[in-house]
């Protein structure tokens, strides 16, 4: 007759996928809020962000597509929510075509949460071919690189625009880029020739490659990946998606921890037992 310990070792998988399910569904469902603890490359956006006075222009650009939007799309909404309840005057846009219609979608749903306007307290200016030049071309003439913003409407006049005549004009940029174009393109072609204050956001697994940017200056705040999201919605109090993403993401490592706990005290149980029936053998 098996021990409980070789009944636990020869489990169905199917039990154990279903665990591992459960911990990932429901704090997705129902969010705990466990304490984040938040870093410095995060808090310095926040803190730049929470410094400016109202109706100061941040330029917020969207260089990203649905394939990272489980990272990025988090960290869009948190900025905005911030950004509308400072009251500053939003302008976004995208480098990345394939990325345009998510990125008026997130902007148009959070600017309604606050009752902005566009046009008025925000603009999304869409997205314009040439990558890097359409960079350099916003920092030469904003109306030259967008004559329409994505609705097609005339930029120059629009509320939210004046005093903007580029780059040179905005208060604060904050890139969230999931590869290139995207923050490094913003320090290289932006930051670097018309000296305005830049952030950035990216993927978890691009963070790394952009320390060397904020170790040196260059851009005064990075939010990396889920993690950087769940911080952002914690210092602005209000938690979301990254939050409750996190949630899920403790609560499975913590059950994959236990379960190879378990299994390693099983497989020395069933040893023990297996030497002491060959020694009175």
């Amino acid at each position: 007759m098996m021990s409980f310990a070789e009944r636990m070792l020869k489990i169905d998988r199917r039990i154990i996928f279903v665990v591992i399910g459960l911990c990932t569904l429901l704090p997705l469902l129902y969010p705990v809020g466990l304490p984040i603890k938040i870093s410095q490359e995060v808090r310095g956006v926040y803190d730049h962000i929470e410094s400016l006075p109202e109706h100061s222009v941040l330029l917020l650009s969207l260089d990203f597509d649905p394939a990272s939007k489980p990272e990025l799309h988090p960290q869009a909404v948190a900025l905005l929510r911030h950004a509308f309840k400072k009251n500053l005057r939003v302008v976004s846009m995208t480098l990345w075509v394939s990325g345009t219609g998510m990125a008026d979608e997130l902007l148009t749903k959070v600017a309604n949460e606050f009752g902005k306007q566009r046009g008025t307290d925000y603009v999304f200016l869409g997205w314009s071919p040439g990558g890097t030049a359409v960079i350099i071309n916003m920092g030469q003439n904003l109306y030259t690189a967008f004559p329409s913003d994505y609705g097609g409407k005339p930029t120059k006049g629009q509320p939210v625009l004046e005093g903007v005549n580029s780059l040179k004009d905005v208060t604060y940029a904050v890139s969230l880029g999931a590869g290139n174009p995207g923050v490094e393109a913003w320090y290289v072609f932006g930051k670097d020739k018309y000296k305005f204050e830049l952030g950035g956001g990216c993927t978890g697994v691009m963070a790394p490659g952009l320390y060397p940017l904020l170790r040196s200056g260059q851009i005064n705040g990075l939010i990396g990946g889920l993690r950087g999201a769940a911080e952002y919605e914690s210092l602005i109090g209000q938690k979301g998606r990254a939050v409750a993403g996190m949630d899920a993401q403790s609560a499975t490592h913590v059950a994959i921890i236990i379960l190879v706990g378990l299994c390693n005290v099983f497989y020395f149980s069933v040893r023990r037992q297996t030497r002491q029936q060959g020694s009175q053998s």
